[in-house]
């Protein structure tokens, strides 16, 4: 066995399926041992004198089993430590897509001393290393399961560590409030005139109340980036919703005749709206029933209706408004809607003002769907309505933060709230060194200095085997 006490750990590094090329990868101190073991290069002169590889170059050869047999002509690389990414010793080998090939090579690995690795525990393995911080850790995550260029730009901002250094200026400007504090309990003498409320109270709101209320602000566009949104198509039989669909995917989706009532089950698709994912739902046209199955449509977009994050509202703008309209846009409540007028190429003028007099300032787009007119209109304001012009691009991708880290931010701003509470009403240094203390523990368990094993086995636990 070549094990040791550190655990050599091997993985398939690509997806499962047939490909060009699959990885397999190896990390551990074992792992140059490994590679020697089933590895025979092409030219064994490349090799240093002792038959040991040189870091970070690539070698042609093939991979043998136990007895000698060849299962794949594969490339491999040895990567010694630190200079990797889990700062480990680390070996891959490159060999053809073939699933059962990677099997075969990766049971022989397995065979001679390395432990099959667990979901993410390369990535975990490079955060206890400390070459990544946890915020880090979870972008790695969130690059591999983005569903738009968004979500990659979001990522890949994180993974460069632009929303620690926004979490790293809060925690300096608290350690710098906390010094001061300190400063005062060792001369309790002094503390009133340490203690100075207005200067301390300005440091919290600017360095640490602001830019936390900023960052909490941003979370739900990070999230509506990361995880998209339902997008809802509702309105009477025949106003164009599929015609819409049809457009807005740019291919012929759904079905699309002059026959009301042709859409009886939802049809759900995802498109990207300047890199946000939209998971469009065509529905049955919402009307007074008339069959069993036309029933079960309806109710079924209904439900859709109200588990929405954005409504587009469809009204047949050569129709007018109807009472049956009135009824169903009433029952919207309070969700974000686009109100859609279609048919605007038979509509006449006059009902075009009617309608626009009656929805006011909620966002409208003027369409025809069958011809394409207005679309780009509408996925412009489907964007607007989402995530709002007020904030640049660039805001949103440095600083995104995910669930876990909002709700972290709030208990922050709590602590911040009990110190700001504390200063004004004159309180010692002692209360204000606690929440104090208690805010920088708090930001400390976004970055992962003091998160629990339990929160990361189950944040590591997202990843795919190999990552």
């Amino acid at each position: 066995m070549l094990l040791t006490a550190d655990e050599t750990i091997a993985a398939i590094a690509t997806a499962p399926g047939i490909g060009g090329i699959g990885v397999i990868r190896i990390s551990g101190s074992a792992a140059a041992a490994v590679l020697q073991r089933l590895f025979v290069p092409h030219r064994r002169e490349s090799l240093h004198a002792d038959g040991s590889f040189p870091s970070h170059r690539l070698f042609y050869g093939t991979v043998r089993d136990r007895h000698g047999t060849v299962l794949d002509e594969v490339m491999a690389v040895f990567m010694r430590a630190p200079h990797t990414y889990t700062r480990e010793d680390v070996a891959e080998i490159q060999c053809h897509g073939s699933y059962l090939v990677q099997q075969a090579i990766l049971a022989e690995i397995l065979a001679v001393g390395t432990r099959a690795a667990e979901p993410g525990e390369f990535t975990k393995r490079a955060f206890l290393a400390g070459r990544i911080d946890l915020t880090q850790a979870e972008a790695v995550i969130d690059l591999l399961q983005a569903q738009s260029m968004g979500g990659v730009e979001l990522a890949v901002g994180q993974l460069r560590g632009q929303l620690y250094q926004r979490i790293a200026a809060i925690r300096d400007a608290l350690v710098e409030i906390l010094a001061i504090v300190e400063l005062a309990l060792d001369f309790p003498d002094d503390e009133t005139d340490i203690l100075v409320a207005d200067r301390l109270l300005g440091q919290v709101q600017e360095g640490v109340e602001q830019p936390l209320l900023l960052l909490l602000a941003l979370a739900d566009q990070g999230r509506v980036i990361r995880e998209g949104i339902k997008a809802v198509i509702v309105g009477q039989p025949n106003v164009g919703k599929s015609s819409l669909l049809n457009q807005l995917l740019q291919e012929e989706r759904a079905l699309v005749t002059e026959i009301p009532g042709t859409t009886r089950d939802t049809i759900e698709e995802l498109i990207s709206v300047q890199g946000v994912p939209v998971h469009l739902i065509d529905t049955a046209g919402i009307r007074e029933h008339e069959d069993a199955v036309e029933e079960l449509g309806i109710e079924r977009a209904r439900q859709k209706m109200q588990e929405a994050d954005l409504v587009l509202f469809v009204v047949d703008a050569s129709q007018g408004l109807s009472e049956r309209d009135r009824s169903l846009y009433a029952s919207l409540d309070d969700r974000k809607r686009v109100v859609v007028f279609n048919k605007i190429d038979i509509a006449d003028t006059g009902l075009l003002q009617e309608l626009n007099s009656f929805f006011g300032a909620v966002s409208q787009v003027q369409t025809a769907a069958k011809s394409g007119v207005g679309i780009a209109e509408l996925r412009e304001a489907v964007y607007q309505t989402i995530i709002g012009e007020e904030e640049e691009v660039n805001e949103r991708i440095s600083c995104a933060p995910n669930l876990r880290h909002k709700m972290i931010l709030e208990k922050t701003l709590v602590a911040c709230s009990q110190v700001r509470q504390t200063l004004l009403l004159g309180g010692p240094a002692d209360l204000l060194a606690v929440d104090l203390r208690a805010a920088l523990d708090h930001l400390a368990d976004i970055v992962g200095l003091t998160t629990s094993d339990d929160i990361l086995d189950v944040l590591f636990s997202r990843f795919c085997l190999g990552k």
